[in-house]
């Protein structure tokens, strides 16, 4: 149903404090060995206009410029897919990926 890379139209709310609210573009993070055998999958957030942080990826997706919010990354079930927008460029992707080893690795 999904694979890492792509980018799906996520309902997120509802939402605690500083959380991404509404329903956002995602980017599937999750490995197929772990979204092909559970409901859930493990996401992050993408914005335009937020702020630059440590750890938020730079993303052009149909056309516009923003973050991946790395974050805010959040395992969602998949119910709370709402349709496929698309994927990101192999280079986000790895970018992405590399980053969130840098911060599990530590």
């Amino acid at each position: 149903m999904v694979s890492r890379g792509e980018v799906w139209l996520v309902a997120l709310d509802p939402m605690v404090g500083s959380e991404i609210r509404k329903t956002r573009p995602c980017v599937i993070l999750s490995p197929p060995e772990l979204h092909n055998h559970l409901r859930t999958v493990i996401v992050a957030p993408m914005m335009t206009g937020s702020r630059p942080a440590p750890f938020r990826t730079p993303v052009t997706f149909q056309g516009k410029t923003g973050l991946m919010l790395l974050d805010q990354i959040r395992t969602v079930d998949k119910d709370r897919l709402v349709k496929k927008a698309g994927e990101v460029v192999d280079e986000t992707l790895l970018a992405a990926l590399a980053a969130l080893r840098e911060i599990f690795a530590d």
